[in-house]
């Protein structure tokens, strides 16, 4: 199979910066250009074919308005999924935002948001390091779009029936993570529950309002499941819903996945831009009750587009890589306001031998690729591409002025002469790193020997504000302390420093490490957690 080549264009487009962000914006009257005599006898010639009868030079006019908007590439990314996707990674990512899924109501606390129902917010930014990772994104230049709902657990919307409760929970999620754009992703049932979509607009109307008093305008994308000839009769009701419901939405994006066309072999482009142009004739028909009579080109850079790459949920359809040149194309010709793709996880091929089999997988595409195949071809679309604003190099804090404290650290300092594990994090000259592989001697910070990666991946940097990790012991009843003198044998346990070890073999006079990760070849192994330690469950 040919590779599809990235789309070769500008990559100046700031999503984050584009008008139609701003709830108050208005579409502004096009200059007028002036008739040069190329123009003219261009004219001459489109009102010749006008005359003949023919349709080409009404088509030929209608399309020379162009694209008003450029398209924003900005991948999905399941946080939640093990193992971790290191999205503020630039050697792992080349988006330069992403979309982070999924918000939902906590299983214990319906109007409490967690993290695909599995994490707390303190606790993805205990576990999953969320808010260094987003810090991290956001100092290299890129940045996310918080998303809410999917198609598994209950959107917040759905389970918490307290409005003002709501509310409050948007507010708040909106502010930790200091969110410039929303993504509220309705299906399922969803999409027909008309007291959750009813609290929803609600909610989203007021907290928009109070960002946009603010000073910090939220955008708004709807994302909703799509037939091929458009949006079904229930998404066009929520989209309808929001809009007079006083929601300034930036957009809808729409799932071009999962047709169940009935075709042997259907043509996932084809049926992609079938249903992006359906969607374009809904959305001119929704804004017209509203007075706003858009242009063309207005009404496309209000649509977005999310395939599934690779193998979709239904086994016919495979989103292929020229699937994902034709869309990245089209999304370019028509001005199309921003293309997903669920999800960067799977960007990868499956490993072993899949020849004519089916492979639904989370974390591989099921389709032959090479590794962030369709990634880099959406990276190419005008928003902010990979090496833009220095998205290609992670800023590390200046080594000679850096002196790393444990007292202010959260994870162990790095030591040259440790054996860390797969998954270890450290601190290193003031940023967190954590071992992709298992290793000893290899500087974080250092640039690899070329030709190689890093055993590290950056993370973040250290908070001003934080403090040592708090070793957790996981036994309880140890209360001798460790002396200097005894002989201590295989099994015999003690305290040292408040915290319990235990013997590997018989000891005398060497006192317990302190550094950590403690050595294999210690005589005394810790029977306690530090914090940055890989779970092993």
């Amino acid at each position: 199979m040919d590779r599809a080549t990235p789309v070769a264009v500008r990559p100046d487009y700031d999503p984050l910066a584009d008008p139609l962000a701003d709830p108050d914006w208005q579409e502004p009257e096009q200059p007028r250009a002036r008739l040069s005599w190329t123009r003219l006898g261009l004219l001459v010639l489109i009102l010749g074919l006008l005359g003949a009868g023919g349709t080409l030079g009404v088509i030929h006019l209608r399309n020379t308005a162009g694209p008003t908007a450029k398209s924003w590439a900005v991948p999905y990314v399941d946080v939640t999924l093990t193992p971790t996707f290191q999205f503020q990674d630039p050697t792992a990512n080349p988006a330069n935002d992403v979309a982070l899924g999924f918000v939902v109501a906590d299983p214990k606390n319906a109007c409490s948001p967690s993290w695909g129902g599995a994490y707390t917010l303190d606790g993805a930014g205990n576990l999953l390091e969320l808010d260094r990772r987003i810090a991290q994104l956001r100092q290299a230049g890129g940045d996310i779009t918080l998303s809410l709902g999917g198609l598994n657990n209950s959107e917040l919307a759905v389970a918490c029936t307290d409005e003002e409760r709501l509310t409050a929970a948007y507010r708040d999620l909106v502010k930790r993570y200091d969110v410039k754009t929303l993504d509220l992703d309705i299906e399922g049932t969803a999409v027909a529950d008309q007291a959750s979509l009813q609290r929803r607009v609600t909610a989203v109307a007021a907290v928009q309002k109070e960002r946009a008093a603010a000073g910090k305008p939220l955008a708004v994308w709807l994302t909703l499941p799509v037939a091929p000839s458009g949006l079904t009769e229930d998404g066009v009701g929520v989209v309808r819903g929001m809009l007079e419901g006083g929601v300034a939405l930036r957009g809808v994006n729409v799932m071009t996945m999962d047709f169940n066309s009935g075709e042997a072999r259907p043509d996932m482009l084809a049926l992609s831009t079938s249903a992006l142009n359906g969607t374009h004739k809904q959305l001119s028909d929704l804004y017209l009750p509203l007075g706003q009579k858009l242009t063309s080109p207005q009404v496309w850079s209000r649509i977005g587009a999310t395939p599934m790459i690779g193998q979709n949920d239904v086994d016919a359809e495979r989103f292929t890589l020229d699937d994902a040149a034709g869309l990245a194309r089209f999304a370019v010709d028509n001005g199309l306001g921003r293309v997903s793709m669920w999800s960067i996880n799977r960007d990868a091929p499956c490993r072993g031998t899949f020849a004519n089999v089916v492979v639904h997988s989370n974390t591989c595409s099921g389709v032959d690729q090479d590794a962030l195949a369709f990634s880099k071809v959406f990276a190419g679309l005008p928003g902010k591409a990979a090496g833009s604003d220095n998205y290609d190099s992670v800023e590390i804090p200046n080594r000679a002025a850096t002196v790393d404290d444990p007292k202010t650290s959260p994870y162990p300092i790095w030591r040259m002469t440790a054996m860390y594990a797969g998954g270890y994090k450290v601190v290193w000259k003031g940023v967190v790193y954590e071992a992709k592989w298992a290793n000893s001697g290899q500087d974080p910070a250092a640039a690899p020997p070329a030709g190689t990666q890093s055993a590290w991946s950056v993370i973040g940097p250290v908070s001003p504000v934080e403090k040592a990790p708090r070793p957790v012991p996981v036994v309880t009843g140890v209360t001798d302390p460790w002396t200097a003198g005894p002989i201590y044998r295989r099994g015999d346990r003690v305290l040292f420093g408040g915290l319990p070890y235990e013997a590997r073999w018989t000891t005398k006079d060497e006192a317990p490490s302190m550094e950590f990760p403690v050595d294999a070849d210690d005589p005394w192994k810790p029977l306690f957690t530090i914090p940055g330690e890989p779970r092993t469950n």
